[in-house]
């Protein structure tokens, strides 16, 4: 990770959680020349889910947005294993899923934990294009996943 990205993240006091090893058959990230396109990232601490449920029931919308906030610092980790020497990058997408209570509409204020994040530690270069979908169920029984598409500069 560039230490201009390491400094900003100290001086946040926001540390990086380990990568978590993949629950399928799949790799965190991939890279394709300047785009690195990072896989859906669950809410995960040293290999385990969090939390499990759906936001409206099981999980309260504010939880859930601290868990896409979470999500968001793993597609970081995830980044940099596929960035190798980029010294900056940019985020261009966000893709957020909700698993979602039947009556829960905020499925855009859930992942705006992600998207905060993002413009937070990266000012200008964390802005970005967003989707938001809500669903009845993700993988695992996680309430919100994240997937990110970077570019990034060598």
């Amino acid at each position: 990770m560039p230490h201009f990205l390491r400094d900003k993240l100290s001086g946040l006091g926001i540390v990086l959680p380990a990568v978590s090893p993949p629950k399928g058959v799949y790799v965190p990230a991939v890279r394709s020349g300047r785009l690195v396109q990072v896989s859906g990232q669950v809410p995960m601490v040293g290999g385990e889910l969090v939390a499990t449920g759906r936001v409206g029931a099981e999980v309260t919308p504010d939880q859930a947005r601290e868990l896409s906030r979470q999500c968001g610092l793993a597609a970081l980790v995830a980044l940099d294993s596929a960035a190798g020497r980029a010294t900056s990058f940019r985020v261009l997408k966000v893709v957020g899923y909700v698993a979602s209570a039947e009556r829960f509409l905020g499925q855009e204020r859930v992942v705006d934990g992600a998207s905060e994040l993002f413009l937070t530690i990266l000012g200008d270069a964390g802005g970005h294009a967003r989707s938001v979908v809500g669903v009845g169920r993700l993988p695992l029984g996680a309430p919100v996943e994240i997937e990110v598409l970077f570019e990034v500069d060598d």
